[in-house]
């Protein structure tokens, strides 16, 4: 086991999420010196994810701005609820492969874009 005060938490990277060329949102990546775990900012801090799961961001295909997109810790398969961004309704999707799938929401992983840009408008038209 490693001891929690030898490691350090850094900075690996941030995800820029435009729409139409314009920033609606970002995410700030960070990684374990030891363990290589992810971490990603959120409101409450750094929370650690679950065996079954991985860091993605799900996006809105009918929604605009800041609140078409959220951080969300994804599990790997099967039936998924996230809260959406007025913290309180749940949206239900189906999960396949980390991959959210549903006719209104899509995703992708926060480890297979780091220190990239996302444009949702040209990533919704190819999915």
């Amino acid at each position: 086991m490693i001891d929690q005060i030898d490691d350090k938490i850094v900075y690996l990277g941030v995800i820029n999420i435009n729409e139409n060329s314009k920033t609606i949102g970002a995410v700030d990546i960070w990684r374990s010196v030891l363990t290589k775990e992810v971490f990603c900012e959120e409101n409450i801090g750094m929370p650690r994810l679950e065996p079954n799961q991985q860091w993605a961001v799900v996006i809105s295909r009918k929604r605009s701005g800041k609140d078409r997109w959220k951080l969300i810790k994804i599990i790997k398969q099967g039936d998924f609820t996230f809260i959406d961004n007025d913290d309180e309704t749940k949206i239900p999707v189906k999960v396949m492969n980390y991959q959210v799938i549903d006719e209104e929401w899509w995703s992708f992983l926060v480890s297979d874009k780091v220190n990239r840009t996302v444009d949702v408008m040209s990533e919704a038209r190819s999915r």
